[in-house]
C-alpha cells in the first residue's frame, strides 16, 4: 500500500462541482444567472437547497481553506444579518415564485455561524423562513458551529426555528496538536455542545476532524477518534488536511517536518476507519462515516445520495441558492458564486446588484460529465460509452493494473483496495482538467 500511495499522491480535484472552480468560464450575467435559476425551478416538483455563509471567526485556524474575516468585534454581526436578508429580498423582488417553491434544505456555514447571538440568528431566520415554503417534517435544517463559540441559548433558538442538524468543528482532541493550529479546544467543551444538542431535540449530531494535521502520530490521534466514539455522533466527516499555502498563507506557518508524510497520513485515516467501523458507523462516499440509522445511509441504501459544495447530503434539490459572502450557487445550467471580499459585496447589494463575482455557464458536455462524476463519488460507479470504455481502459491503465478499478460491461467501478484513490479515478471523466493537462501543483490539493 505504500507504493500505491507514493504512486497516487497527485494534486487532484475534491468534485463537490463539475466544472471544477479553476476551469470556469463564460460567467453569467446576473440576468443570465436568473435565467438559470428560472430553468431548475420550472418543473412542478421542483425543489431547493439555501445556503447562508457567515464569514466572522474570532480567531484564525491555521489548517483552515474556508473564506473568513478574523475579528472579535460583534457589532459586526448586526449589519451582517440586515445584508443577508437584503440579499434574500433581492432574489424574492426578481423571482416572485422562489419563495413558493419547496425549501427542502436550509444550511448555516462558515466561518463561525454562532458568531452571531441567538438574537442576531433568530432576527435573520425567522423573517427568511416565514417568506419561504419552509415545511417542518419534510424541510431539514443544519449548522455548522465552534464549540467554543456556541451557547445552549443559541442552540435552543435554532430549535425553535426547526434546525435539526447541528455540526461540531472538532478536528482534533489532542491539546499540542490544538496549540499548533491555534484551536484550543478541550473535549469538555465538545462533549457540553453535544449534550445540549440532544437534549434539546437534534436528531444529528456531526464531527467533523481531520487528519493529516502537524504533530499528529497514530497514537494521538487514536485516542482522538476513541474520544469521538464515546461521544457517538451520528455522523462523522473525516477530512485530509488540505495544503493549499498558495490560497491560504497562514498554513505556511506549518514545518514541512510536523506534517506526516503520505503513507503515514493515510494511515492516520485507515486507523480511524478501522475504528469506526469496528463501533458500528458505515463509510459513505468519501471522507464520511454515518450510524446505520442516520438519513446519510438510509441515502446510500436507497440510491439518492448526493453530493455538493457543501459535501455529502441525504437528498437533492434542483437549485441551491448561496447567500452572503463567497457563497457558491448552482443551477442546472450554471454555477455563479458571490463577492468574496466583504465590502464588495456589501456594495453592490447597496447598488440592488446581485453580488455575482464569477461563475460558469454549464455546455451540454458539462452536464452529462458532472452527472458521471458525482454518479462516481456517491456509488463507486459510473456508467460508460462503449467509447469511453476503450478511452478508460488506456487512461486508467495503471489503475487497473494495480486493482483499484474495474472496467465491466461498460461501468468503471473503484475496488476496496482503490477506495484511498476515489478522487484520482474520477479525474476520468474530467474532460477539462484532462484537456488543460495542468502543469503546476498549485491548484489542487494532493489525494492522500
Amino acid at each position: 500500500m505504500k507504493y500505491l500511495l507514493e504512486k497516487y499522491d497527485q494534486p487532484v480535484p475534491r468534485y463537490t462541482s463539475y466544472p471544477t472552480v479553476p476551469y470556469w468560464q463564460d460567467s453569467p450575467t446576473e440576468s443570465e444567472w436568473l435565467t438559470a435559476l428560472e430553468e431548475g425551478l420550472t418543473p412542478p416538483s421542483a425543489t431547493w437547497s439555501l445556503y447562508l455563509h457567515i464569514p466572522f471567526c474570532e480567531t484564525l485556524c491555521t489548517f483552515c481553506g474556508c473564506n473568513t474575516t478574523i475579528t472579535k468585534d460583534h457589532a459586526k454581526g448586526l449589519p451582517y444579518t440586515d445584508s443577508l436578508l437584503k440579499e434574500w429580498a433581492l432574489y424574492r423582488e426578481r423571482m416572485p415564485h422562489l419563495g413558493k417553491k419547496p425549501l427542502r434544505q436550509l444550511h448555516l456555514g462558515g466561518g463561525t455561524p454562532t458568531f452571531l447571538s441567538a438574537s442576531e440568528l433568530d432576527r435573520l431566520l425567522r423573517p427568511l423562513l416565514e417568506s419561504a415554503n419552509w415545511e417542518p417534517g419534510l424541510s431539514e435544517a443544519s449548522i455548522e458551529v465552534d464549540p467554543r463559540r456556541t451557547s445552549r441559548e443559541q442552540l435552543a433558538v435554532l430549535r425553535k426555528l426547526g434546525f435539526g442538524r447541528v455540526s461540531l468543528g472538532v478536528q482534533d482532541f489532542d491539546p499540542e496538536v490544538q496549540r499548533l493550529v491555534n484551536r484550543i479546544q478541550p473535549a469538555e467543551q465538545t462533549r457540553a455542545v453535544t449534550e445540549a444538542a440532544r437534549e434539546l431535540g437534534y436528531t444529528s449530531v456531526n464531527f467533523d476532524l481531520i487528519y493529516g494535521l502537524p504533530k499528529q502520530t497514530a497514537e494521538s490521534f487514536t485516542k482522538s477518534v476513541d474520544l469521538t466514539i464515546q461521544l457517538r455522533p451520528d455522523r462523522i466527516a473525516l477530512y485530509s488536511l488540505a495544503i493549499v499555502p498558495w490560497i491560504k498563507p497562514a498554513q505556511r506557518l506549518f514545518k514541512d517536518e510536523d506534517l506526516p508524510a503520505a503513507a503515514e497520513k493515510r494511515g492516520l485515516y485507515e486507523g480511524a476507519r478501522a475504528a469506526l467501523l469496528g463501533a458500528g458507523y458505515r463509510e459513505i462516499g468519501m471522507d464520511h462515516f454515518a450510524l446505520p440509522t442516520d438519513g446519510l445511509c438510509l441515502a446510500q441504501d436507497n440510491g439518492t445520495l448526493h453530493r455538493n459544495f457543501m459535501g455529502y447530503a441525504d437528498l437533492r434539490t434542483d437549485v441551491l441558492l448561496g447567500l452572503g459572502v463567497s457563497s457558491i450557487s448552482e443551477a442546472p445550467g450554471a454555477f455563479y458564486q458571490n463577492e468574496k471580499v466583504l465590502p464588495l459585496w456589501e456594495r453592490k447589494l447597496n447598488e440592488r446588484q446581485l453580488p455575482g463575482h464569477r461563475g460558469h455557464k454549464l455546455s451540454g458536455e458539462d452536464r452529462r460529465q458532472r452527472e458521471r462524476i458525482l454518479q462516481f463519488m456517491t456509488r463507486g460507479a459510473a456508467r460508460l460509452t462503449q467509447e469511453e470504455e476503450s478511452d478508460a481502459r488506456l487512461y486508467l491503465k495503471p489503475m487497473l493494473d494495480d486493482g483499484l478499478v474495474t472496467i465491466d460491461s461498460q461501468s468503471l467501478s473503484i475496488t476496496d483496495r482503490g477506495r484511498p484513490f476515489l478522487r484520482n479515478a474520477a479525474v476520468f471523466f474530467d474532460l477539462r482538467l484532462r484537456r488543460a493537462k495542468p502543469s503546476t501543483n498549485n491548484t489542487f490539493s494532493r489525494s492522500i
